[in-house]
């Protein structure tokens, strides 16, 4: 249903709507507007199942969504070539008090990739981005943090970098910097659209992060609220793809149903 598009600037062909997979893994310390229960193992081959049916081969992981990583490399055992995986670094989580704390020292971003590795059970994670902590351009400037990357990608255990940033600033130097940055863009928040407008401008790939504002979206603002996203977050020809993290098939299935409308109005 979903056809894959180039993202710019690598020679990675991704889905326009990725699956994100915090709650697979977590629910301390989220932000979700409706209380939920992680699924069990049989839910999740599901849900990943329907995810490959209706054309999805992104997901998004990180070290900061608890037990998702673990969770991933257990189940796509025998089916990892089938699929793009998205992790993190920088952020980690603590279950026992439900919050995250930050490390963007060289031999934190090490670790954490190798731990990434052997959980996601792979020889190399196709994208890692830096779980930013609000300090953009302080993680890039004086941590060093997409050299880092570069560093990894050299070495072969990372295939393309970037950011997941909180400013314009640090999304503009991201991309100058490394492959991809992945920006909030949505109905309620369009602030950060000047780092997608660059990105398309210099060739490089966009990754959005609450396109539906992480359920928050609501009827004020339109009749239909999820159409409407789509049709503003995909519309725009500089986003290689859209992050939707659910655990509910129907909710993936009408999701994508609405995202494919929107491409195929686009295309027309």
């Amino acid at each position: 249903m979903l056809n894959l598009r180039q993202i710019a600037g690598t020679d990675l062909q991704v889905s326009p709507i990725g699956l994100g997979t915090v709650k697979i893994g977590r629910d301390k310390g989220v932000k979700y507007p409706d209380h939920f229960m992680i699924p069990d193992d049989q839910q999740v081959l599901h849900l990943l199942a329907l995810s490959q049916e209706l054309g999805i081969n992104l997901l998004d992981t990180a070290p900061a969504y608890g037990h998702s990583e673990e969770r991933l490399g257990r189940l796509l055992k025998g089916q990892r070539n089938q699929w793009l995986i998205c992790s993190k670094v920088g952020e980690e989580f603590d279950p026992q008090t439900g919050l995250s704390h930050f490390n963007f020292t060289p031999e934190h971003i090490r670790f954490s990739v190798e731990r990434s590795l052997r959980r996601l059970n792979t020889d190399v994670i196709d994208i890692l981005l830096v779980h930013s902590d609000g300090n953009d351009l302080k993680r890039i400037h004086h941590d060093g943090v997409l050299q880092q990357l570069a560093q990894l990608k050299t070495e072969g255990k990372i295939r393309a970098g970037g950011m997941s940033t909180k400013t314009i600033e640090g999304g503009i130097e991201t991309l100058k910097q490394s492959d991809i940055a992945m920006v909030t863009y949505n109905l309620n928040e369009q602030q950060e659209s000047p780092v997608i407008d660059y990105a398309l401008a210099q060739q490089k790939g966009i990754f959005i992060k609450k396109a539906l504002a992480s359920g928050h979206i609501t009827q004020a603002l339109t009749t239909d609220p999820v159409r409407a996203s789509f049709d503003l977050v995909l519309g725009h020809p500089g986003v290689s793809s859209a992050i939707i993290g659910t655990i509910n098939p129907d909710h993936l299935r009408s999701n994508v149903h609405a995202a494919a409308d929107c491409l195929t109005r686009s295309d027309s």
